[in-house]
């Protein structure tokens, strides 16, 4: 993975400055004219492709393939035969999984009596004298959301205790429920994270996506780090999937090293989902 790195994907293409690479490389420097590079940028339409080799930069356009997005990326490849040693690509995967409401069954868990925190949100409307306004519904709807007796207050003092046979009963409601992922957001829980850990580990321990609000956004404001909790809960299953896909593809072909690109978050390793 190319660090430091900012903007564009592809932006690296177009740089004759030399790049460090990052531990996993050794001390070695990125060098253009001798390490073949494709950078690849997955549209809803169309899959774009840049690559770059000797010096020079080849451009390439094949449609995407909405319901595998991998597979045009492995298309493209095969079309043009190219051996790059690194494959640098950008996605939209996520957006869209959003946009069309199309990502995982999703499950959350909060403080007892803010199970509406998502569908409450806050007082800020685009249209202040709007006496019907319309508000989107939320990723995760009322029925899939879940309570747990449990406080910490505003220091990060632990108020009211977690009990196992709490996070028990929220574990077997969570899996009746049918949800493929979940966002746990506690009260005060950026301040200590103790108990979101031990119902993420429970969770985990059946085999389900979890996302923790101390990891993914550990700031103030419950409703905006309940609902960056959320979304990330909502996209990870379905991005996982498809960077999974993406990495086995460019596997069989023998390709170099992948980065992965979402929305400002760099991976290298695909079992590692960007958080968005």
């Amino acid at each position: 993975m190319l660090t430091p790195r900012s903007g564009s994907p592809l932006r690296l293409l177009c740089e004759p400055a030399p790049r460090r690479c990052s531990k996993a490389r050794g001390p070695a420097f990125y060098n253009p004219k001798t390490m073949a590079t494709l950078g690849v940028d997955v549209g809803g339409t169309f899959t774009d492709f840049y690559f770059w080799a000797d010096g020079r930069l080849e451009v390439f356009k094949q449609p995407s393939t909405p319901g595998d997005p991998a597979e045009s990326v492995l298309a493209g490849l095969r079309a043009k035969g190219w051996r790059p040693d690194e494959v640098v690509h950008g996605s939209t995967v996520a957006t869209n999984a959003v946009l069309e409401r199309a990502g995982a069954r999703s499950a959350f868990v909060t403080t007892k009596g803010f199970r509406d925190l998502l569908t409450i949100g806050r007082q800020n409307r685009p249209r202040l004298y709007d006496l019907e306004p319309f508000r989107p519904p939320p990723l995760v709807p009322r029925e899939l959301s879940f309570e747990i007796e449990e406080r910490v207050d505003f220091k990060g003092n632990v108020l009211v205790p977690l009990t196992v046979d709490e996070v028990d009963q929220v574990v077997k409601e969570v899996v009746a429920s049918g949800a493929e992922s979940v966002a746990v957001c506690l009260l005060f829980g950026f301040l200590n994270p103790a108990h979101e850990r031990q119902i993420a580990n429970a969770l985990q321990g059946t085999g389900l996506e979890v996302s923790a609000s101390h990891e993914v956004l550990p700031e103030f404001r419950e409703y905006e780090r309940a609902s960056t909790t959320v979304l990330n809960a909502y996209v990870a299953p379905v991005v996982r999937r498809y960077l999974i896909s993406l990495a086995a593809g460019l596997a069989g072909q023998n390709m170099g090293s992948e980065d992965s690109e979402q929305t400002g978050g760099v991976q290298s390793n695909p079992q590692s989902i960007a958080k968005t």
